[in-house]
């Protein structure tokens, strides 16, 4: 089937002496820029809950929990659907588009006067996100030869999770010397600069002549909000409570609708049948497991080397940098060892290497020196850079070619789902475990829930005077002891994880492109 024209006629370059494309080493760090920007406002906000708290505004609990979280459920309802609006129309305009929202909402959020202005202006950032991630991954691998996509996935991978830690590393440094408001400002000048560079520089990729498929876009944005509003909510409401069955419930039914109106269309959204492939499903599982792990180690950053360690913000902000830096490197060695032994071992050394990172982040008490801590974050930081490129890989050539915005939103999504299970599900463990450890007379009276527990028992001790340095040492054992077993709680899950996405994959699975019209 001929693909229509985008506005002109596809750009097409000889490769230069590194892999990328002649002519497309700016649009490549522009797509950079863009990658890490969706996945640091997403995660550097998460250093400003006791500002918002105390913040003028005057949010409830529940309040902060939105502002946070509306940002996140915009941009997981949307995610998919945003990468079938780029196959048809053309991802570079979709991605521009996005860009122009993120900037929009973000100097929105910056200067709203009240929480529901706040709440909308952060879902428009969240529409924007999601605008430019499924179409980033498409339109970088067009800038590489064919024989360099595998590179162009490992760095996409590294970017998306160097982007969780450069907004630590900003946030950190912003909420050191300005208030909230400016940790929302400064993504807009970012934005406007990488929209600039991206309308100048990107490619334009084929895209193919075909319907929406509406009711689909409908019925899985209504699947999506049920299951991520009953993750986000469980720990806040508990996961019994009427609210959060109800969002699981809703989602379970709109999910089923969705996969029956999707086998009978002609040209589905996204056709339920690719989940038959080992490649869709093993790299799926695997991603959400990875992230799942990666964002309990966000999660726990921030109020370990804040609260434990008595960190500025600043620094704390930096605790993940190396984090980063290991991705980065791994992440492309990952694709030769791939493409040598296959993706089935590398997978499987990589999540085993996130689970001995896990439990031994479970060995840090208040005592531990940085550079141990460093350490485990080293060691979760090899792990995901061996196991991610390719368990992306594996889902984003699990689809026709000219769905390639659909399939990167599944992969993008698949992150989402796990950064957002990793926060949700870690977060009320912690809490948990941390009220039954802490002495009874700081328990009583207490709310411990949410992610503010450990900032709210260490305030109760200062109100017990001559006592208060020797409670406030049992605090903070409480808080590493509470830390232990949740972190192991994780590893083992993640383990047994592991073991499925193995048996899941094929020997020497390499992730080959499905031809069209094979699912």
């Amino acid at each position: 089937m001929s693909a229509s024209s985008s506005a002109g006629p596809v750009r097409r370059h000889a490769a230069a002496p590194d892999g990328v494309r002649e002519g497309s080493r700016t649009a490549v760090a522009a797509l950079g820029m863009c990658v890490m920007l969706v996945f640091g406002l997403g995660a550097g906000v998460n250093l400003a809950v006791g500002r918002l708290a105390t913040s003028a505004l005057r949010p409830t609990p529940t309040e902060v929990l939105w502002i946070i979280d509306s940002y996140l459920i915009v941009f997981g309802c949307l995610l998919i659907p945003s990468g079938a609006v780029g196959d048809r129309f053309g991802r570079k305009g979709a991605l521009l588009y996005g860009l122009a929202l993120m900037v929009v909402g973000s100097l929105a959020s910056a200067v709203s006067p009240t929480v529901p202005l706040l709440l909308g202006a952060r879902a428009v950032a969240g529409a924007g996100a999601a605008l430019i991630l499924p179409n980033s991954l498409p339109l970088l691998i067009s800038c590489y030869p064919p024989r360099k996509r595998s590179y162009a996935v490992a760095l996409w991978t590294a970017l998306s999770g160097g982007g969780g830690v450069a907004g630590n590393i900003v946030g950190g440094a912003v909420l050191q010397f300005y208030d909230w408001q400016a940790l929302f400002a400064v993504a807009a000048p970012l934005a406007a600069c990488a929209l600039a560079v991206a309308a100048k520089t990107l490619p334009r990729v084929e895209r193919r002549a075909h319907p929406i498929d509406t009711c689909g876009v409908l019925l899985l944005v209504a699947a999506v909000f049920g299951v991520l509003f009953g993750i986000i909510e469980g720990s806040e409401l508990g996961w019994t409570s009427a609210a959060v069955l109800l969002g699981f419930a809703a989602g379970a039914v709109f999910l089923a609708l969705f996969c029956r109106c999707e086998l009978v269309r002609e040209q589905p959204l996204l056709d339920p049948r690719v989940f038959r492939r080992p490649g869709m499903r093993a790299g799926t599982l695997g991603i959400v497991a990875s992230f799942i792990a990666m964002y309990s180690v966000f999660y726990l950053n921030g109020q370990y080397l804040m609260n434990v360690k008595d960190y500025p913000a600043v620094l704390a902000g930096l605790g993940t940098a190396p984090l980063a830096v290991v991705i980065f490197l791994v992440s492309p060695r990952a694709v030769r060892l791939a493409d040598h032994y296959g993706a089935r071992p590398v997978i499987a050394c990589g999540l085993l290497v996130v689970v001995a990172g896990l439990t031994l982040f479970s060995l840090c008490g208040p005592g531990t020196a940085y550079v141990l801590y460093a350490g485990c974050i080293v060691v979760v930081g090899i792990g995901s850079g061996l196991s991610n490129p390719p368990l992306s890989n594996a889902v984003v050539t699990s689809v026709p070619t000219h769905q390639g915005g659909v399939g990167s939103g599944v992969n993008s999504f698949s992150r989402e789902i796990g950064g957002a299970l990793g926060f949700a599900v870690f977060g009320t463990l912690l809490s948990t475990r941390f009220a039954d450890a802490l002495p009874a007379e700081l328990r009583r009276g207490q709310d411990f829930a949410g992610g503010q527990a450990l900032g709210t028992a260490l305030r109760g001790t200062e109100r017990s005077g001559a006592a208060a340095a020797h409670l406030s040492e049992q605090v903070r054992e409480a808080f590493t002891t509470a830390m232990a077993e949740s972190l192991r709680i994780v590893a083992l899950v993640l383990l047994l994880v592991a073991l499925v996405v193995v048996l899941w994959l094929r020997p020497r699975h390499a992730g080959q492109r499905t031809t069209e019209g094979k699912l």
